[in-house]
């Protein structure tokens, strides 16, 4: 038989913007001398602080179970954070409402079994070890590279861990979420629930324990805005780089079709890992062109989920002017050009669409997918003048605020929608995943 081995696992996240750029930190401590045993850390890109907090619960979890491989059920782990959410949620006493923490949920509830694992919300003054490594994992990723175990002084300051329960953690709910609330595909399909999980009781309003923890509550403006539950928000991706890319040439669905290349390829690759460590995609859906498609193809393949096509997300029909550069169509075609820069009702020579045509489209389609996305993360693999236009509207500017814009190809942008009939900008071509 064997012996039963306890540690403890302090863990936290931290955002710097909620959502803004985010990173964890947890480390593994003996509770007999507080001595840590194990550190983990790393920046994870924008994301909010739950996400950040419960990325920090499954790396410390991980960092235990990795820690003594052949323990298996004498394994005890209490997990301390000062994180009221995450503690509420995974000892069951709070239900998991948002979509976007159902998969994290779901992710740290497999790792042990239910019964090895306690919780206990701390201040955060008490978890100033794993403060520091979120710290410094984000300090990391601002400074464009990732935060590395030989460089870090975070156990320098940190005082020694209270230490756990001596009592064998009950075999209650305590570390398993209902899997009714874990809907995800993806998480039901790498991370399956014990089916006898218990229902936790309903989350209180209040969910959070301090300022930095209030991402369910949306600030719009400067006043103090009513809770208007979680936003629909739209990740908004360009597709990866084509052959035409580079080169500058007007590309639409007005008869070219060009796939990815090898550079676009290697973009979506990227981007898929992008939003793998963001961990809030619950649904993808993508403009019906090629270069799209392949571009949602290779996220959904390492978010393990499917891909809807959306018509209303395709590019602009350019017209004559498919395939040609900007020097070559005012060339050919100069006083039809200087017709559509100076009025969004033109449309470009033989029979293309008009910027007007293409925003009434768009916001036709974003009201679709708002009105079937609250509280939902979906991601959108669509073209540069769809995406403009989804932040254009979002932002009440004018038509011409289109050619003050700039996209690169596999540049994320994001736009959330309240439940006021209010949107708030939240990102705008972000390549920092690319680098």
């Amino acid at each position: 038989m064997s012996v039963a081995r306890q540690v403890v696992v302090e863990a936290d996240g931290g955002s710097r913007g909620n959502p803004g750029p985010a990173g964890y930190g947890a480390v593994v401590i003996d509770p007999a001398t507080g001595e840590p045993l194990a550190e983990a850390a790393e920046y994870i890109g924008v994301a909010t602080n739950n996400v950040a907090e419960y990325r920090g619960l499954i790396a410390g979890l991980a960092a235990a179970k990795a820690l003594f491989p052949d323990a298996g059920d004498a394994l005890r782990v209490h997990v301390r954070m000062d994180s009221k959410l995450v503690v509420e949620q995974m000892s069951g006493r709070w239900k998991i409402k948002h979509p976007d923490m159902k998969p994290l949920a779901a992710r740290a509830a497999a790792i042990l079994p239910p019964a090895s694992v306690t919780y206990e919300w701390i201040p955060r003054a008490q978890n100033k070890h794993a403060d520091r490594l979120a710290n410094e994992a984000m300090d990391a990723g601002r400074d464009g590279r990732q935060w590395e175990a030989s460089a870090s002084t975070a156990a320098l300051d940190s005082p020694a861990a209270a230490p756990a329960p001596s009592d064998s953690p009950a075999p209650a709910p305590s570390g398993s979420p209902a899997p009714g609330l874990l809907d995800s595909p993806a998480a039901d399909a790498l991370f399956p629930l014990p089916e006898d999980a218990a229902e936790p009781v309903a989350e209180p309003a209040d969910a959070h324990s301090a300022p930095r923890e209030s991402a369910g509550t949306p600030q719009t403006g400067w006043g103090s805005a009513p809770d208007l539950g979680a936003p629909a928000t739209l990740l908004l991706l360009r597709h990866g780089e084509t052959a035409l890319t580079p080169e500058k040439r007007f590309s639409g669905s007005g008869g070219t079709d060009p796939e990815l290349s090898a550079v676009g390829r290697g973009q979506a690759e990227r981007a898929a890992e992008h939003f793998a460590a963001l961990g809030t995609v619950q649904e993808i859906v993508s403009s019906p062109l090629r270069r799209c498609r392949e571009t949602a193809a290779v996220v959904a393949a390492r978010l393990g989920l499917g891909v809807r096509i959306e018509e209303g997300l395709r590019e602009t029909d350019f017209g004559a002017w498919e395939g040609l550069t900007f020097a070559e169509v005012r060339e050919r075609y100069a006083d039809d050009l200087t017709a559509w820069l100076a009025s969004p009702n033109t449309a470009p020579t033989g029979g293309g669409e008009s910027f007007s045509e293409v925003a009434d489209r768009v916001a036709a389609t974003r009201d679709r997918l708002v009105a079937r996305s609250a509280g939902r993360t979906v991601l959108l693999v669509t073209h540069v003048t769809p995406i403009k236009t989804f932040v254009r509207l979002a932002l009440g500017a004018p038509p011409e605020a289109l050619f003050r814009m700039e996209l690169s190809a596999a540049s994320v942008s994001e736009v959330a929608y309240y439940g006021d009939g209010n949107a708030s900008v939240r990102l705008l071509n972000d390549a920092s995943h690319l680098r």
